[in-house]
């Protein structure tokens, strides 16, 4: 009888124990692992990020990280782009890319733009699901046009935009709120794609901008966009006159994301910075690049595809740095009796673009 109480209680005690553990799981999932992230942000310097929403495109960039298995590819791959023509120029020689690099595996299909305007770009004048519908479908267009290079779509979100008005600090730029933010990487997540961050400094800078921007550039699915045009080193408002940026500031972006990129044991990051004319970017042979940080020089031109294609070969193919971008614009290249350019137009550039925004 003694034996058969001792057995019920340790039954009995078993049952509570698995109950407790249950419960406490269901706690832990919600309450106890967020405070454990934070605790781990204190100690290793990482930043919180529970607020921001998870991306299923971060988690299979996570899992790519395996070594180059066969560099003739990547050779195979910059000769595609150069059409099988190298020259003294191009392809860029920077050496193998590191495990887990994008480019040039694959061709960035990205629309831009910022949710508070419809003026601004795609990204902002559609519904969400509208927006990506249209996205998936100029995506498979240029699958459907070069075959040999896959195609993976991206949001380029203007998260600092140059303003007309001074605002508060005088520095003619408004920060997008962490709410806006995070509807842009929702929207990514629904479309498998990745993110771009687009920074427009005004009177700013950079180095005051980016580092806000640690929180989300720590994920892997995120990258980092910087437009010449709007920094006014001049010190007048913006689109008063076109901005620039010296070597010495998309230095400063490279090394900025290099950092993020030893630090955190991410992939390499995409650098795209925007540019149509000579002086948006100056001293650009002393661009020092980096295997962490992969650089887009984008063609960030409108009008006729003449004008578009006298940019791309003056400005981007011109003044190589290490791969190339084109902007396609809606409204701006229809104007005036143009046409939008279609895939099999821009494929003929020299070099092909391996980054094509459309606004």
């Amino acid at each position: 009888m003694v034996l058969q109480k001792l057995v019920n209680g340790l039954l009995i005690t078993v049952a509570a124990l698995w109950l407790a553990a249950l419960a406490l799981y269901a706690f832990t999932d919600v309450d106890v692992l967020s405070f454990q992230r934070w605790e781990d942000a204190k100690l290793t310097g990482k930043p919180h990020r529970d607020r921001i929403p998870p991306s299923l495109a971060a988690m299979e960039l996570e899992n790519s990280h395996d070594p180059i298995a066969d560099t003739s590819q990547y050779h195979n791959l910059l000769l595609h782009l150069v059409h099988q023509k190298p020259s003294a120029k191009w392809p860029v020689n920077t050496g193998y890319p590191l495990p887990g690099a994008l480019l040039p595996y694959h061709r960035v299909v990205a629309f831009y733009g910022n949710l508070y305007s419809t003026q601004m770009g795609i990204l902002g004048a559609l519904p969400g699901d509208s927006m990506l519908a249209q996205l998936n479908e100029e995506a498979s267009k240029w699958k459907a046009a070069d075959t040999s290079i896959p195609v993976i779509t991206a949001l380029h979100y203007i998260v600092v935009t140059a303003q007309g008005n001074p605002g508060k600090d005088g520095k003619y730029r408004l920060r997008m709120p962490e709410s806006e933010i995070n509807k842009v990487l929702l929207l990514a997540a629904k479309a498998h794609a990745i993110v771009f961050l687009d920074v427009q400094v005004g009177l700013s800078t950079l180095t005051d901008e980016l580092p806000l921007l640690e929180k989300y550039l720590v994920r892997p699915d995120v990258h980092l966009g910087i437009d010449p045009e709007y920094s006014m080193k001049n010190q007048r408002p913006p689109c008063s006159s076109i901005g620039t940026f010296d070597a010495t500031d998309i230095n400063y972006a490279i090394s900025w994301l290099t950092a993020l990129v030893q630090q955190y044991h991410l992939p390499p990051k995409i650098l795209v910075v925007h540019r149509f004319t000579q002086g948006m970017v100056t001293n650009y042979r002393n661009i020092h690049l980096m295997p962490e940080v992969q650089v887009v020089m984008n063609m960030d031109g409108f009008g006729s595809v003449a004008r578009k294609k006298d940019t791309y070969e003056c400005w981007i193919s011109g003044e190589p740095v290490q791969f190339t971008g084109f902007k396609l614009f809606y409204k701006n290249d229809v104007a005036n009796g143009g046409h939008l350019m279609q895939p099999a137009e821009v494929l003929a550039l020299y070099p092909q673009p391996v980054y094509i925004q459309y606004q």
